[in-house]
């Protein structure tokens, strides 16, 4: 049921050379059902043409357009961030620059976080599609829950935290905002510290389309990744209460994911001491995975 709320929803678009896509994202945010919606879009020293795609919108008053100072490119958390200080709106969505919003994402979810005033993030189900927008796959997939459990959440990276969430501004001051030092792995650290702030839902419903395709982000730098999912797991461990099992046991695939990444790289010695390593720590899973009984 669309909401009869009148709350401003910033929507924060952080833009590093995405001319093929921006123009769809944008469009996705600016044709919701949902209102009133305020567009931000901080565009990160992009030399591909995409700045000035997005200055036409801005030069119409449809969004806002915001830089780092001489234009720099300081990464996607800074980005945000600097989105987020801008931001009126008592929820915010973030949309990176080549997803799009479903139609009704923000009307579904402005009526949910009204209904459910304890609930400070809820999410939705995304669709990963190819460059040409074709189907993918869902994530997460039909059935999934929400525990709000911020150990199943470290172990398991299963949130669409970017575009397929809305935020109650609230939130980020209990949370903290994105943190600037990772250019890999920001929005697995920022969903742990949300749930370990609020309780957080999922609303099945479709909120974005996410793409896949060779030059994001998510395919690119793995050995970054990992080591940056290190250092999260580490500052988790020190800030929340989890159990030794889930320390353990993301550890294990932490490593595990680390020694992949330099086997197929055929860089075999540095690879075997990492995963030797994930076996110990998590012996029964890699016998799933040594026997086929787990995909990898």
């Amino acid at each position: 049921m669309p909401s009869s709320s009148n709350e401003l929803v910033s929507v924060i678009i952080p833009s590093y050379n995405r001319a093929a896509y921006i123009e769809a994202a944008i469009n996705s945010a600016l044709d919701q059902t949902y209102g009133p919606v305020e567009v931000i879009v901080v565009d990160d020293g992009s030399t591909d043409g995409s700045y000035e795609k997005i200055q036409q919108w801005e030069e119409r008053g449809e969004l806002v357009l915001l830089t780092h100072p001489e234009r720099r490119n300081r990464g996607q958390s800074a980005s945000i961030n600097l989105g987020i200080h801008q931001a009126a709106g008592s929820y915010i969505a973030i949309l990176d620059s080549d997803d799009m919003f479903a139609k009704e994402k923000l009307a579904d979810q402005v009526a949910f976080l009204e209904a459910n005033p304890e609930t400070g993030m809820v999410y939705g189900q995304g669709h990963a599609v190819d460059a040409d927008g074709n189907f993918l796959f869902k994530v997460p997939g039909d059935g999934h829950q929400e525990l709000s459990d911020p150990n199943r959440l470290l172990l398991d990276c299963y949130m669409a935290l970017p575009g397929g969430s809305l935020v109650r501004r609230s939130v980020f001051e209990k949370a903290g905002l994105f943190e600037e030092s990772f250019r890999a792995g920001q929005d697995h650290d920022m969903a742990i510290r949300i749930m370990e702030a609020t309780k957080c839902a999922y609303l099945p419903k479709l909120a974005f389309y996410y793409r896949k395709h060779d030059d994001s982000i998510s395919v690119k730098g793995l050995e970054r990744r990992w080591l940056t999912g290190l250092e999260i797991l580490r500052r988790a461990n020190e800030r929340y209460p989890y159990m030794r099992s889930t320390i353990r046991k993301r550890k294990a695939v932490l490593q595990f994911r680390l020694g992949q990444t330099y086997w197929r790289e055929r860089r075999k010695a540095k690879a075997l001491p990492h995963l030797i390593s994930s076996g110990l720590l998590d012996p029964a899973r890699a016998l799933m995975v040594l026997i086929g009984r787990e995909q990898v």
